[in-house]
């Protein structure tokens, strides 16, 4: 295997142990707790595991405040979700829902298939210094192991039905990954019609803060009504990673 695939492997195996994936979540996270705040928060998290260096070494960090981009005649997204019986955990650091093999996105010439999607209260991405009531992350991994998260901006307006049928199920504590097969969800519900998208290299927003992720952050914010802000603020009031430096990243926008 060559050495950038296995990086690439290494890469998922992050993200899925950073947020937790399937049945037993509550222990992935015990070794090395992290937080959103105090001694175990943001500034602090590369002194928890040497694993987690790069999320202050790193150069290529998120989340970041989108205030300058270029506009490029970049592809469109190419949206193929499918429907599937409803995974959903909290696990600690957010409510996630692991998503069946099977739906993907497409992106030029490169494919990636949906691995899970989580949550984060407020947003952690800013466009020109606003920050959103949430934001959706939903994380993608290629074959070959490398990571693209679609960033869904969620601002407080209209109820969103997609978002109303999770909270149905959603999990105040932490604990094992609970498993609904009658109900099926359809991630493309959290889209909004418009998906031109501003494109970057960062990291997962997470420890171990893992670089050579690519971004898509949808310009255009999905509604979601107050009430339904406040219900995952009520479980997590801040799960959000402080905005990094852009550190000379070029952030291109399609046209």
């Amino acid at each position: 295997m060559k050495i950038s695939s296995l990086r690439r492997l290494t890469a998922v195996c992050g993200v899925l142990a950073a947020f937790g994936a399937g049945a037993g979540v509550a222990q992935e996270h015990g070794a090395h707790h992290w937080s959103y705040a105090g001694s175990e928060g943001p500034s602090h998290w590369a002194e928890l595991d040497k694993e987690f260096s790069t999320c202050q070494r790193g150069i290529h960090q998120s989340p970041i405040d989108i205030r300058a981009s270029k506009a490029a005649d970049l592809p469109a997204i190419q949206f193929a979700y499918q429907r599937t019986p409803l995974h959903i955990v909290n696990n600690g650091h957010t409510v996630q829902v692991n998503y069946a093999p099977g739906s993907f996105i497409g992106v030029g010439d490169k494919r990636y298939q949906l691995t899970q999607f989580h949550f984060h209260h407020p947003s952690e991405e800013r466009i020109n210094g606003k920050r959103f009531a949430m934001v959706a992350h939903l994380v993608h991994a290629s074959p070959d192991g490398a990571l693209a998260v679609v960033a869904v901006l969620l601002d407080a307006g209209a109820a969103s039905p997609a978002i109303g049928t999770l909270w149905q199920h959603l999990a105040t504590h932490e604990g094992p990954e609970q498993k609904f097969e009658d109900v099926q969800i359809d991630a493309t519900g959290l889209l909004p019609r418009d998906r031109g998208y501003y494109t970057f290299t960062g990291s997962l927003t997470t420890p171990p803060c893992t670089e050579d992720v690519t971004w898509l952050v949808l310009k255009t914010p999905l509604q979601i009504s107050q009430s339904q802000a406040d219900a995952f603020g009520k479980i997590y009031p801040s799960d959000a990673r402080p905005i990094q430096q852009l550190n000379g990243r070029e952030v291109l926008a399609s046209k």
